[in-house]
């Protein structure tokens, strides 16, 4: 067989089995062998990165796949460095608000992207998710040995801080998620909280959106601190509770025996209770025989002030 006919009966099989015609080396413009696709697909489907950036780490590194991931990364991070400057003036007020209860503690975070695209995409998502128990590390391990409740707030600027393990930080996974993605994004808060045993955590997100993830992600979030409820009860009744937080956006939490003062209540206790409209809040607690020690609302993009981020 010609040398012709042999590279044109590869490019045949590479079109069968990638479903493209054919992928060339950059340097010589000859298909690749069997083995150097397979190691191409593999570095391209765990990292992300383009077809010919994945070629160009495996040439770098003599087809040494750890090799090559680990410079994808460094150079995807030095790129996002230098994207995160150009587009730091952008306005990022799309992104998720990523919500996550477990043993007696839960975080709550918001992280800013510029388009509801990328709010959807898998890395996006994954940034979220690292936020998320980035923080509730950072709250473990302030919080050791304490028993009562603790509730932290975090800023953008502090969550940038916090570490990831093997000297990574949320700034440099920022940067790495820049360089991937190409568009402004931002860490923008955070939000922990601890209960003691006989204390309960209800929250809700809404606006939803399909995630691998075990977190709980939207546009809206809310955590509830209660006491009490029916036995067995109370995943559900702090679910409704968190569902009214969101939809009806109290400010403060208002007094059990507060009167309603019209359709503008902004205390949570005296508003009419969101699921069931034919009793207030207090009524609804203490019909089931709970009360509402804290809450926290976050809507994505939403205007804070300065106030907003003290405990």
């Amino acid at each position: 067989m010609s040398l012709t006919n042999l590279f044109r009966s590869i490019r045949t099989e590479v079109s069968k089995v990638c479903n493209i015609q054919y992928v060339q080396s950059l340097h010589t413009g000859y298909p690749l062998l069997a083995a150097e696709k397979e190691l191409l697909l593999k570095l391209r489907k765990c990292t992300g990165y383009t077809f010919i950036n994945c070629k160009k780490a495996l040439e770098k590194f003599d087809n040494d796949l750890v090799q090559a991931e680990s410079w994808l990364h460094e150079q995807a991070q030095k790129e996002g460095w230098s994207k995160a400057s150009k587009l730091e003036g952008r306005r990022a007020k799309e992104g998720l608000i990523g919500l996550f209860v477990g043993d007696r503690a839960a975080v709550m975070v918001e992280v800013n992207c510029e388009t509801d695209f990328v709010a959807r995409n898998e890395k996006f998502q994954q940034l979220v998710k690292d936020v998320a128990f980035a923080a509730m590390a950072h709250h473990r391990s302030k919080c050791d040995g304490q028993t009562g409740y603790v509730k932290s707030l975090l800023a953008g600027e502090d969550l940038s801080k916090l570490n990831l393990g093997e000297g990574a930080s949320l700034a440099d996974q920022m940067a790495l998620a820049i360089g991937r993605l190409g568009e402004n994004m931002s860490v923008r808060r955070a939000v922990t909280v601890g209960v003691p045993a006989d204390w309960h955590i209800g929250s809700y997100v809404h606006g939803g959106v399909t995630s691998q993830s075990d977190m709980a992600m939207g546009k809206y979030g809310a955590l509830v601190v209660f006491q009490g409820g029916n036995e067995g009860a109370q995943d559900t009744l702090g679910r409704k509770l968190g569902q009214h937080v969101v939809g009806e956006a109290p400010v403060s939490l208002g007094n059990m025996d507060d009167l309603p003062c019209g359709d503008a209540e902004t205390r949570l206790l005296p508003q009419s209770f969101l699921p069931d409209p034919s009793r207030t809040v207090a009524q609804y607690l203490t019909e089931h025989g709970a009360r509402v020690l804290d809450f926290v609302r976050f809507q994505c993009g939403e205007t804070i002030g300065d106030g907003d981020m003290k405990a």
